[in-house]
């Protein structure tokens, strides 16, 4: 039985990466990017665990009806749980396979591309495109999907390296969600610089107060 520990899952997420698309984040990062926003997915011991098998099968249940566009992998630190990651990656692969899916698997990781290819070489092939590198808060832009300019979308398919030609061709728009679930407010995307901020500044204007929040130790 192999088992991941996210710090959540949802449907549909619209601001990382096409379409409509299944956002799963790992709990569980070490490297401590300065200016990280989530920094709730940190703590290893923190999120969730739960079976690989139990996470596919709610993939399926919860796109049968809408459809799905790409599953998108976030964290935390995917790649701190390799085992982990390859197994749902291979099964992700299996599913899209057996059903004739079209949807794409996008990765984000904050290790440098060279040490994925050398360490973690064996994963890549189970991804369509991937955004790796540290964020660095000091480049800061107008990168779609991507918190620092640093960060390439790598496109490791063919299927991956269309949607990184359709980022080059199109304007820069970013936004983020907002999903209210068991008694939090959770944003899903990639805020430009002081983003959070003017929204904790926003809604306390409203009258809503905004506590415990994940981009402030």
């Amino acid at each position: 039985m192999t088992t991941v520990r996210i710090n959540k899952a949802h449907y549909p997420v619209t601001t990382l990466g096409p379409g409509r698309r299944i956002g799963i984040w790992f709990q569980g990062c070490s490297l401590g990017c300065v200016g990280c926003v989530s920094l709730d997915t940190w703590d290893a011991s923190g999120g969730a665990e739960m079976k690989v098998s139990d996470l596919l099968a709610w993939c399926q249940a919860v796109t049968e009806e809408e459809g799905l566009d790409g599953i998108t992998i976030s964290g935390g630190e995917p790649f701190e749980q390799p085992h982990s990651l390859k197994y749902l990656l291979e099964a992700l692969n299996a599913w899209r396979k057996d059903s004739a899916l079209e949807f794409d698997i996008f990765c984000y990781s904050g290790l440098p591309l060279k040490k994925l290819e050398s360490i973690h070489g064996d994963i890549l092939p189970f991804i369509d495109i991937l955004c790796p590198e540290p964020y660095s808060s000091n480049r800061q832009g107008m990168v779609k999907w991507r918190g620092s300019e640093n960060q390439p979308l790598i496109g490791l398919t063919e299927r991956g390296r269309k949607i990184a030609q359709i980022v080059a061709d199109t304007p820069v728009q970013k936004h983020f969600q907002l999903d209210v679930s068991n008694g939090r407010v959770w944003f899903i995307g990639i805020p430009d610089k002081n983003d959070m901020e003017r929204l904790e500044c926003l809604s306390a204007d409203r009258g809503l107060v905004l506590s415990n929040v994940s981009w402030r130790a």
